[in-house]
């Protein structure tokens, strides 16, 4: 049980404590998107190449004109469970992406005093998203999200809007790009007595694909700096892929500054349009360990 409003506590600060000047809420929306960018250290603003980018990086839109479907089913921590659906796809020429991320806590128990509990309820959350992306000049692309934001704690429910922007540019070396990203800038109403401050997230990096000669094998890595803006966190984020024939991956990641995690690994497995992804992430204070698992089919 205590674990469980650790939980909470970690997705909205306004519900159970004051919101104080450095606080943000609705954290489900740091939570990776994609298992493939989660094995990798959570990455996904340089090296996300799927309809993951709808959550990461828009600008890649501009660039990957193939259609494209994803489901991933993330079980975090103490029984939090995140659902997150991505499409990408052209209409009328323009390319164009759109998510859903729902995420939910369940059976938090109601009391007043010592004893069986009053009652049991749900927290959920909701992000819907719909992303473009286009060439602005020469190798730079830039890309938007729109967002809408739900919550829903015991008898409380809040809503509102994010806006991300993203910019990635393709060098003059030869598989090497830099991108840069600024998500969830908005505002949500208030929930009881406070609106929720959002985790407004600037990252800055790049990536570099580069296949090994005479092989079958390409390895694929990336390193981003990332800081949530209403907060002091800043976290440096790394991570890779060694892919063999197309068909095979192997993952691991590192992100720094966290308190109870750091690495993550995975693999990735293509046969045709269809992908199948898998990570973990391990939690130290016996928090247990996060799993995901993404089903993706382009055409």
């Amino acid at each position: 049980m205590i674990k469980k409003v650790f939980c909470l506590l970690l997705l909205t600060s306004c519900f159970v404590l004051p919101q104080s000047a450095g606080n943000s809420g609705l954290a489900f929306l740091k939570l990776g998107f994609g298992s493939r960018n989660v094995a990798m250290g959570d990455i996904g603003s340089v090296i996300s190449n799927d309809a993951s980018a709808t959550f990461y990086n828009p600008a890649v839109l501009a660039s990957n004109s193939s259609s494209e479907i994803m489901f991933m089913h993330n079980e975090w921590i103490q029984d939090v469970r995140t659902e997150v659906f991505g499409a990408k796809f052209s209409l009328w020429g323009i390319p164009l992406a759109a998510g859903i991320n729902v995420a939910t806590i369940g059976d938090i128990e109601v009391r007043t005093k010592p004893g069986d509990p009053i009652s049991k309820f749900n927290a959920d959350y909701f992000c819907g998203n719909i992303s473009s992306g286009f060439h602005l000049v020469n190798n730079l692309d830039f890309g938007f999200s729109v967002k809408y934001l739900y919550e829903d704690i015991y008898i409380d429910e809040s809503q509102g809007y994010a806006f991300d922007f993203a910019f990635k540019y393709k060098t003059a070396i030869d598989g090497l790009t830099a991108s840069a990203v600024i998500k969830n800038l908005g505002s949500m109403t208030n929930l009881r007595n406070d609106g929720t401050k959002l985790p407004s997230d600037f990252r800055i990096g790049a990536a570099y694909s580069y296949p090994l000669s005479d092989s079958k094998f390409l390895i694929n890595a990336g390193t981003e700096f990332q800081k949530y803006l209403p907060t002091d966190d800043v976290h440096i984020n790394v991570g890779g892929e060694l892919v063999y024939d197309k068909t095979i991956a192997l993952r691991a990641g590192y992100q720094s500054g966290y308190t109870a995690k750091s690495f993550t690994g995975g693999i990735g497995l293509v046969w045709g349009g269809l992908n199948f992804d898998y990570a973990f992430a391990p939690y130290s204070y016996d928090l247990g360990t996060g799993h995901s698992i993404t089903l993706g089919f382009r055409f």
